[in-house]
């Protein structure tokens, strides 16, 4: 688990291999729910007697590109279904598997992670490498994964972006999950895509304090005996009582539901909130540094 966590561009319809995601390997369901659609895609375009290459250049996508989503080599993006939906007269039937796609489209720890997010009723983060993913703009996201090594490829990169901008939905749940962030003063200080993306983040981190549920705290560089030294620390709790945590420096980083472990991570991330700065003083610290900038 990993609290921190696309599209290509669209077809020009000059028959490039785009657009779609590769499918992971290593995701079974995934792997099956894309074969499962591509087989339908295939199986009604042979019921129409239309040819591969005549429903590509109806569809406005290349060829090979055809190919690879019959075979469940690729994942089709939602405007891909809707298109052959409408070339293939299928009345709906096609451009309703952009649900299924839509839960596939995401790495697999990605879409496990989103789930936890998705029904935890409380959720405490320490953030001290970079702004919590969850935080971050996606002008900011593109600039941490630009300068990444090894490069990402720009579908990589893209496919990275779509997932950790879903993941905000939790912003947004009714009822609201109670969301507690804390963030190293270094973190925010880094300018990060240049002064105006750095600037833009500062006024989003502004925008989602305001939020009653949540909560942004800042952990001040200044501080000596800081209990944050062991990394990153997540913790969600659910509404029938059990939870999940992990921390870069406890259980080999390891998720764990321990009640034992979990209390020893919830120790330690009090102990951190206890340090930081308090919202309202957080604030107005995020406040000064874009009056800085």
């Amino acid at each position: 688990m990993s609290v921190d966590g696309g599209a290509v561009r669209p077809e020009d319809g000059t028959g490039t291999d785009e657009p779609g995601w590769e499918v992971d390997p290593d995701d079974e369901w995934g792997v099956a729910v894309v074969a499962t659609v591509g087989r339908q895609l295939k199986l009604r375009r042979e019921a129409v007697g239309m040819r591969a290459a005549d429903f590509a250049a109806a569809v406005g996508y290349g060829e090979d590109l055809v190919y690879k989503v019959e075979s469940g080599k690729r994942i089709p993006r939602p405007e891909y279904l809707e298109k052959a939906d409408e070339v293939l007269g299928a009345g709906g039937l096609l451009a309703a598997m952009k649900e299924d796609v839509a839960k596939v489209r995401y790495p697999k720890k990605v879409r496990d992670l989103a789930r936890l997010e998705a029904g935890a009723v409380e959720i405490g983060l320490y953030s001290h490498h970079n702004i919590h993913g969850l935080l971050q703009t996606e002008e900011h996201m593109r600039a941490l994964f630009d300068v990444w090594l090894p490069a990402y490829t720009e579908e990589e990169t893209e496919r990275m972006v779509a997932a950790r901008l879903a993941r905000r939905s939790v912003f947004e749940r009714s009822p609201a999950p109670a969301l507690s962030f804390v963030q190293e003063e270094a973190t925010l200080r880094r300018p990060v895509g240049g002064r105006m993306v750095w600037r833009r983040q500062l006024e989003h981190l502004l925008e989602l304090g305001k939020l009653r549920h949540v909560s942004i705290q800042v952990m001040p560089t200044d501080i000596e005996d800081r209990f944050g030294t062991g990394g990153l620390i997540e913790v969600l709790k659910f509404s029938d009582g059990t939870a999940v945590g992990r921390s870069d420096g406890a259980f080999a980083g390891r998720p764990v539901t321990d009640p034992k472990q979990l209390r020893i991570l919830e120790l330690r991330y009090g102990m951190i909130r206890a340090q930081a700065l308090t919202p309202r003083e957080s604030r107005a610290l995020i406040e000064q540094m874009l009056g800085e900038s």
